[in-house]
């Protein structure tokens, strides 16, 4: 019994020690035996800012075993994809995670993450904007960034881990849900009286009329809004909008993206064939319809009339201008023109978005078949040379090309160029860029939606637990007011701060990785492995 209670104790350290001695012979068991020169040769990729660390480590080795015959680090050139790296800590693991999820990027093809750090937790908010809700996020998530240490050598369970490592992206996604509370003016369905409003209700019976005064808001949505009969209609419009404005926004900055990834890996001449149709295309329809949009804002709809009273002259409805500038292009009814010369201007627009159709069909098809021919030219068809720019965190002996890349359509080192499979692979992608620019635009309004539904969630659940109890009086209606506060507390951070947080989570995931991934995002690589002991530990 003493034999095995001592053994007891020495279980998780032999493990331990077990673990790493398989992992160390399964890949010693990958170097090639020199017979000749009795000595183990290993081909791998290092990060070149760690080749003068890895040459430590040999002559620490050489010395510790007492060996004659010292180890040799040479960095060869070779033809080979490299695998990608990103160096990442506490903070950024859990965005890289993210965007590794949806694909590994092309070795030195631009990192989505840094972007993802705030587009990410943004649009998360657009959803679940809301003061009370977000500061209660806030609270959750700062108590694991505070306790983190002691918190992860703690068992923890699945899912709590979960949350635990994503604890900064929950910090960041609770800062900005009380950005955008305040400027919904919404803490737990009610709203917030900061500053003067810029309407007053006058004291009369029946129907109730608020005027405008001579001021505006300073920030967010007006106090005098809430509670109005016409209250949903307003935001309702409001959100709507708003979150066409951010969608044509974030897909016109991912396909800007294009344009780092094709200087870098020597592709300027796709900028104008490829990014620059791409974001004609995008502007001429949708970035149209936003520039609306900012425009009937901008205007005062109300006109005087003889008499001196303003009267309400409804708006052009801009859906409507969008359908009829396809279905019929160069009329405008006179009723429903938003400004002087639109039937013009939306004739222009849409013979430009006409016009980048071809373009990009055609452009870069022409562009690949003129490289080939120079290559044929010059006596051969494909060369990997190699490449010896010096970066911080590059592989060794890293293609001039970049890498894999998806551009080639069947061009590309040791495969022969076809034509037709360029021309087919060409036509595919253009068709989903055309129909995706339709598809995700509409995707957006999920902004809308889901912060409609969160507020109108948050208030039916205040009018159907606090509400009732409040106007009570006596010790009956003390008690009252306490029990019903703790459903109200329990139900609100199990429903509209877990499930529609995870609910806006996805949805956002959604617009990362489709809407705006898809647009710049070749996600061609493949991941750095190398050993590490400590992660078996």
């Amino acid at each position: 019994r003493q034999t095995l209670m001592s053994a007891a104790g020495q279980l998780r350290a032999w493990r331990q020690t077990i673990i790493k001695d398989k992992a160390v012979f399964h890949t010693l068991n990958l170097f090639n035996y020199d017979v000749t020169h009795r000595c183990l040769i290993a081909e791998g990729w290092c990060a070149r800012s760690r080749t003068e660390e890895i040459q430590m480590a040999l002559r620490e080795a050489n010395e510790l075993s007492a060996e004659s015959v010292p180890s040799i680090l040479r960095v060869m050139p070779t033809t080979s994809t490299p695998p990608t790296y990103f160096r990442t800590n506490k903070f950024t693991a859990a965005y890289q995670m993210i965007v590794d999820a949806y694909g590994m990027a092309s070795y030195r093809e631009i990192n989505p993450a840094p972007f993802a750090m705030v587009t990410f937790p943004f649009l998360f908010a657009v959803m679940f904007g809301d003061i009370g809700h977000g500061f209660i996020a806030l609270l959750a998530s700062s108590a694991m960034c505070i306790n983190e240490r002691k918190l992860a050598k703690a068992g923890l369970g699945e899912i709590f881990e979960m949350f635990f490592y994503g604890r900064y992206i929950i910090l960041l996604m609770s800062i900005f849900s009380i950005f955008t509370g305040f400027l919904y003016n919404d803490i737990f369905s009610k709203s917030m009286h900061l500053f003067h409003a810029g309407w007053e209700w006058p004291k009369q019976d029946g129907l109730i009329e608020a005027q405008q005064l001579d001021r505006v808001y300073p920030i967010g949505l007006d106090p005098t809004w809430h509670g109005s009969e016409n209250s949903l209609v307003f935001t309702n419009s409001l959100k709507m909008k708003m979150s066409i404005l951010l969608g044509v926004a974030h897909m016109s900055f991912a396909v800007v993206l294009n344009i780092p990834n094709h200087i870098h890996f020597k592709r300027r001449n796709f900028i104008w064939a490829e990014v620059v149709p791409q974001l004609l295309f995008l502007w001429s329809l949708f970035g149209y319809l936003s520039w609306a949009i900012l425009y009937k804002w901008s205007i005062d709809w109300f006109e005087e009339d003889a008499n001196g009273n303003k009267l309400h002259h409804n708006p052009p409805g801009l859906l409507n201008m969008l359908i009829y500038m396809f279905l019929s292009p160069g009329n405008v009814a006179k009723d429903s023109e938003l400004y002087p010369g639109q039937a013009f201007v939306q004739t222009v627009l849409l013979l430009l978005a006409f016009v980048c159709v071809p373009w990009m069909l055609c452009a870069k098809p022409y562009l690949l078949y003129k490289e080939h021919q120079k290559t044929k030219g010059a006596g051969y068809q494909a060369v990997g040379a190699a490449d010896d720019d010096d970066d911080e965190d590059g592989a060794v002996g890293q293609p001039s090309n970049g890498g894999a890349q998806g551009d080639g359509g069947g061009h590309g080192h040791g495969e022969e160029f076809e034509l037709g499979e360029v021309i087919i692979h060409q036509i595919i992608h253009v068709i989903e860029y055309c129909l995706g620019c339709i598809s995700n635009t509409a995707s957006y309004l999920r902004l809308w939606a889901l912060s409609l539904a969160h507020a109108q969630l948050s208030e039916v659940l205040w009018s159907m637990t606090m509400a009732g109890v409040l106007p009570m009086g006596g010790i009956f209606g003390t008690i009252a007011i306490f029990a019903m506060f703790s459903v109200w507390l329990v139900l609100t951070v199990l429903i509209l701060c877990l499930m529609e947080g995870l609910s806006a989570c996805l949805h956002s995931l959604r617009l990362a990785w489709i809407e705006s991934g898809s647009k710049h995002y070749e996600a061609g690589g493949y991941a750095w492995t190398p050993l590490k002991l400590r992660e078996e530990e």
